[in-house]
Parts: structure tokens; C-alpha cells; sequence
């Protein structure tokens, strides 16, 4: 038969597939999926170069599927095609069978993709509405810094073309002159509640992208040499430095009357219903897939790609590093503050692994993420992501999909713009690290609205259940001084998996040296004693420091630890608040749900009594000169310390 009915024929059967899968599951959504059918068949069965029997070929074209919950027609094309599901010695060709196990719990097949599952296909997590065109930009950079010819294929849903991130993402491709990533917009006219606003119409869409600058492809998305055109032209167009956007006129349940307009999404057809639109979709195929002999449907193999290894060597020390970037009068002076350390370590690990890339969002100047990016050598490996946080967290995703090791760095009160999109891709297996500058109150003068206060509650959540490699979901790091910073910064990248680390604007005394080890999970004592254990990180093991004096002139003996990485060595803790009377006192500069949190549930878990009181910013605090004020403000000066631990154990005269 002839191209266009070929393309009609296996679209038609695909949309079957997902019919009966969805019924099978009893839930799903149909109609999306029968919106896509032409697009995906002419993709996956045509125009992008894949290897169905090794999806994750590094040279291979990409599809992201930012529409996650039409799903049921991808899966349903691997199933055809039998493309390779699961890992190592459980991998198998993926068969039409198995489409009927969508959403059980056993199955690799979930309600919206995830690579983590075992279906290779996908690069990321999606489903979270508007987070997949920044996953297939960040391939997009991947692919262009490593000279590989492969081609980006992005399906966005215009529903979710509202999403703000969508818009953040469309700016960073033109940026970055991405002519290897093609957003598809799937204009099918219904969102879940009823037709899309006007703003997401094709023609406003089609003026919108014109508008900032991309070439715009606007054509009926049933038509399969209008589909194939389309894509023929992108794949011209990357020699321009232009990137192409593709608005495709859909009909949400193609050729299934019964199931157009409102009032299917996320519904399946059973029984009679599902009877009626079998036999309507067959009907539609009439007329359709009747050509003569002629061209038929071929997948295209991808270059054959050689990668070359990457730059490895063992990073330098701290001290070697102050020494060669001429910082030595600093590493005197005795004080750095943690996030120009992490600046440091960040060109460090630059030259040391040509893997690690850096991300910021409009403040390298503050986070020091500068340091990379005016790198000569390393340059080429910076993005600006501007003030667009949650775009800058799904590139990561997508980077890490290509095996690199990205470095996201914003202001910690800006990263919780994006927990969505790093709970994303921590559902995704992604490698990437998160460094949250100017954290808690030490920030003092420019107040609350660029603190990062309920950061560390959030995060910690992440550490209390285990990722899919069984690891803990994000480590959770607050370095103390510079070397601990550093040190950690080295350890992120030796990890794989999600880490957040908070750093702080004041200089603040080194309290370690080149032969301190820091560890995932590990935590520090700086002080041992017998009456008291007091935990603390970041900033204010500073000002538990200074409150050590003061208790010691009361005649209290207390133990301080460095608690820098949560989870934590939880029977070492119990140990030591077991040798302090069962008193421990936490202290931090964040809201509660924190460090105080965290032994509060590994007391509770152990059974054994304890003492616990816990300081923490109680109030939304407000803008204080410097840092003493905002301390005192907040109830976490040193001599609210001295006072508090005094009080644990009922001495009154400090």
C-alpha cells in the first residue's frame, strides 16, 4: 500500500491497542492517545532513527512524551514493534500481549511513562503537565556539545501549553539555538474539564511561537504527508539557527465519534461502548487503507556512535585548589563562606570530569557558579538558565539523561519553585545536584522573601524513602565552613542520584582542614562531652560554637555534632546522645521539620527515652541588619542556646 496508507492502517491498529488496553485497565486515557496516533506511528515507524531492540542506543533520535497520560500509544508501538523492556538478564522484547497488564502493579507498563519501570524508551518521568520540552532541550545540549546528530522529538498536549514552564522552555531553545529539538504541540482542542482556552488555540499558538522567534510548522495531525513533511522540513531546518515548532490540528479520539468532545478524558470504554467505538474505528479505517502497492513504513537505523571518554583525573584538594586559582591570602585570612567554596569546587570538578555541566539561574554572581562559567576550558559546559528555575531543574533531568553530571545552582528561596520538577526527576533515576545559596536567616538584611526557610522539611522528605536503586530519594547536605563544602561538593558528584546541598552568603570561620572526610550520610563531633548533646549544621554550628563557652562557664559539658548530611549514622547519634544523659538539643536556622525532625524519628523509632528540644525559626522572620539582629530575632542567638540547653538540664544561673 502507499506511504499515507500504510501510516492510516498502523495508526488505526495502534488506536485498537489502546482501546482495548485501557479497557483492560480499566482506566487510562483513550482519547488523548487516538489524538497522537498519526503523529506517533509516522515517528516511531519512519522519521526517527531508533534501534527498537536497543532503545537506549546513545546515538538514537529522542521522543519525549510531555503528555504523559497518552501514553497507551507509545506503548502500544513498542509492543508492536517488540522494542526491549527491563534490564540486564530480565530484558525482553516488549509484545502486544503485555498491553493488556497497563497500570498493574507488576507491569513495566504505568499510567504515564517512567524509565525507572523498565521501559527504556523514555527518558524521564512525565505527566506532570508542561516539565518534557525542558527534558528534551536538555538532550538537545547533551547531543549538541557531544557533536552527536541525533534529533529531539518533544509531544506537548495544548492544555498543558498553558503551563508556565512551557514558556520558559521555548525561551531556552531559542537561547541556545536548539534547531535539534522539535516541540510538537497536539492541538486536540480539550483540556480534562472541558475545551482548552483560546489562548491555546493553534492560530494563537502558531503566532505566539512566530512571535519569539521559532519557524512554525501548522498542519492537520492526521495527515500523514503532512506529518511526514513536517518532520522532513525540521530535519532541513537544523542547519539554519532557527529552531522549528510544530502545531498539529488533532481530534482528541480520532475516528471513534462516539468518543470525541467533552466527557472522556481519563475514561475508558467498556462493554457496548467499547463495542461501538471498535467498530467505529474500523469504520473510519475504510477508504483509508485501500491504496495500491507502494511505499511502505521503515524505522531507520541511527549513526553508529563511538563515544570518546571523557575527561578523568583525580579533583585537588582544597588547599591545592586555593593555591592554584591564586586564593591563597584568603585560606590565611582563615574564612570563606560555604558557597564561594562550592564555586571552587565546582571549576574543580570542571577539569576533573568532563561529564559535569553547570546551571544557573541568573545569579552566578552569587552562588559563584561564575567561576565555571568564566572558565575558559569549561565555558562550554555552563547554561544560563535566567530566572526560570523550574526549567532549569527538567534540563538537568534531560542532561543527566545523557549521561552527564549536571549542577543546578539558585538562591535556596528560588528552588523551591521547582520541587515539582525535582520530584520528577528524582521519579526519573536522574543524577542531578541541587545547590541552594544564601539558605536560612544568615541572610539577615534583604529578608524573608530571599530566605530559603522551608527547604530543608521539604527535602527531608525525600530522605525518609528509597529512590528505585534503593538508595535514599536525596541526600540533604549543609557544610559547615568551606572545606566541608568542598569536600561535599565531590562527594555529590561521586554519587548518583539527587543531592541538595544548602549554602550560606557570610564568611564564616574554617573550623576544618584537608584531612577532614566527609560522607554521604555521615555527620561530625566537634566537641565531645557528657551532659548534653546538641546538633546542629550549616551556619549555626557557628553560633552552637560560641555558645559551648558560655555553658562550659556554667559548668555544662556538652557534645556538639556536626550533623551535615541527612540521613544520617542514626545508631552513632543515639551513641552519643546516650552518653549526654538522653538531652539533645537541635539547632537550626530553617522551619521545623528539619534536623529536630529527623532525631525526633530516629528516638522514636528506637524506643529508648530521650530528651529532645528543638530550635528553629518559629516566626516568618523580617529584615535585620546583620547577623547577630536576625539571630536574635528569631530566638537562635548563641545566648538563646546557652539558655535553652541550660534550662534542659535546670540550671538557672547562666
Amino acid at each position: 500500500m502507499s506511504f499515507e496508507a500504510a501510516v492510516h492502517a498502523k495508526a488505526i491498529q495502534l488506536d485498537h491497542a489502546c482501546l482495548d488496553m485501557c479497557a483492560a485497565a480499566g482506566s487510562g486515557h483513550p482519547t488523548s492517545a487516538l489524538s497522537l496516533g498519526h503523529l506517533v506511528t509516522v515517528l516511531l515507524y519512519h522519521s526517527m532513527r531508533w534501534l527498537p531492540e536497543h532503545p537506549r542506543y546513545p546515538g538514537s533520535d529522542r521522543l519525549v512524551l510531555s503528555e504523559g497520560h497518552a501514553v497507551p500509544i507509545i506503548y502500544a508501538a513498542l509492543a508492536d514493534l517488540g522494542a526491549m523492556v527491563g534490564e540486564g538478564d530480565e530484558a525482553r522484547p516488549l509484545t502486544m500481549n503485555d498491553v493488556f497488564t497497563l497500570r498493574e502493579a507488576d507491569s513495566c507498563l504505568d499510567g504515564h511513562p517512567s524509565p525507572m519501570e523498565g521501559v527504556g524508551f523514555f527518558d524521564a518521568a512525565t505527566g506532570s503537565l508542561g516539565q518534557g520540552l525542558s527534558v528534551a532541550a536538555g538532550l538537545g545540549v547533551a547531543a549538541k556539545h557531544d557533536g552527536l546528530d541525533k534529533r529531539i522529538y518533544c509531544l506537548i498536549g495544548d492544555g498543558e501549553a498553558r503551563e508556565g514552564q512551557v514558556a520558559e522552555a521555548l525561551d531556552f531553545i531559542i537561547d541556545q539555538k536548539l534547531t535539534n529539538v522539535l516541540a510538537i504541540f497536539n492541538c486536540n482542542g480539550y483540556g480534562q474539564a472541558g475545551k482548552v482556552s483560546p489562548q491555546q488555540s493553534p492560530e494563537v499558538l502558531v503566532r505566539k511561537l512566530e512571535a519569539i522567534g521559532f519557524a512554525v510548522l501548522d498542519i492537520d495531525g492526521h495527515d500523514p504527508q503532512a506529518i511526514c513533511g513536517a518532520f522532513d522540513k525540521f530535519i532541513e531546518n537544523q542547519q539554519s539557527d532557527q529552531p522549528t515548532a510544530l502545531v498539529a490540528r488533532t481530534v482528541k479520539g480520532w475516528g471513534v465519534a462516539s468518543m470525541q468532545g467533552g466527557g472522556w478524558h481519563g475514561k475508558p470504554a467498556v462493554g457496548d461502548a467499547l463495542e461501538q467505538a471498535r467498530a467505529e474505528l474500523k469504520e473510519t479505517g475504510v477508504g483509508l487503507t485501500s491504496a495500491l502497492a507502494g511505499d511502505e513504513l521503515r524505522i531507520y537505523p541511527p549513526t553508529e556512535h563511538h563515544p570518546s571518554e571523557p575527561v578523568r583525573s583525580q579533583p585537588m584538594s582544597f588547599e591545592q585548589a586555593m593555591k592554584q586559582y591564586d586564593m591563597e591570602s584568603i585560606q590565611k585570612s582563615g574564612k570563606l563562606a560555604t558557597r564561594k567554596a562550592y564555586g571552587l569546587a565546582l571549576r574543580v570538578l570542571g577539569h576533573a570530569n568532563g561529564d559535569v555541566f553547570a546551571l544557573d539561574g541568573d545569579v552566578s554572581n552569587s552562588t559563584f557558579a561564575e567561576w565555571f562559567a568564566h572558565d575558559e576550558a569549561l565555558s562550554g559546559r555552563f547554561r544560563e538558565c535566567k530566572i526560570a528555575e523550574q526549567n532549569m531543574f527538567s534540563v538537568a533531568a534531560g542532561l543527566s539523561a545523557a549521561g552527564k553530571i549536571p549542577f543546578c545552582s539558585t538562591f535556596s528561596k528560588f528552588v523551591t519553585r521547582g520541587y515539582d520538577q525535582i520530584e520528577m526527576a528524582i521519579n526519573s533515576g536522574a543524577n542531578i545536584k541541587i545547590v541552594g545559596s544564601h539558605c536560612g536567616v544568615s541572610l539577615a538584611a534583604d529578608g524573608p522573601s530571599q530566605m530559603g526557610l522551608p527547604d530543608v522539611a521539604w527535602f527531608r522528605a525525600w530522605t525518609t524513602t528509597k529512590n528505585h536503586r534503593g538508595n535514599p530519594g536525596c541526600y540533604i547536605l549543609q557544610p559547615a565552613d568551606a572545606y566541608a563544602a568542598y569536600a561535599l561538593t565531590l562527594a555529590m558528584a561521586e554519587y548518583h542520584g539527587v543531592c541538595y546541598m544548602r549554602t550560606a552568603r557570610p564568611d564564616v570561620e574554617f573550623i576544618y582542614n584537608d584531612t577532614s572526610e566527609f560522607t554521604l550520610g555521615g555527620l561530625e563531633v566537634l566537641t565531645k562531652g557528657r551532659d548534653l548533646l546538641i546538633v546542629s549544621a550549616g551556619y549555626m554550628v557557628h553560633e552552637c560554637n560560641k555558645a559551648l563557652d558560655s555553658l562550659d562557664k556554667a559548668g555544662i559539658d556538652a557534645t556538639l555534632v556536626d550533623l551535615y548530611s541527612i540521613p544520617f549514622d542514626r545508631e552513632a547519634l543515639l551513641d552519643l546522645a546516650n552518653e549526654n544523659g538522653g538531652y539533645v538539643l537541635t539547632v537550626e536556622d530553617n522551619y521545623g521539620g528539619g534536623i529536630g525532625s529527623a532525631i525526633a524519628d530516629a528516638v522514636t523509632d528506637s524506643g529508648d527515652a530521650f530528651t529532645i528540644q528543638q530550635l528553629f525559626v518559629r516566626q516568618i522572620p523580617k529584615s535585620a541588619r546583620d547577623e547577630p539582629g536576625i539571630l536574635k530575632l528569631c530566638g537562635l542567638h548563641h545566648e538563646d542556646i546557652t539558655r535553652t540547653a541550660a534550662q534542659m538540664l535546670g540550671v538557672v544561673s547562666v
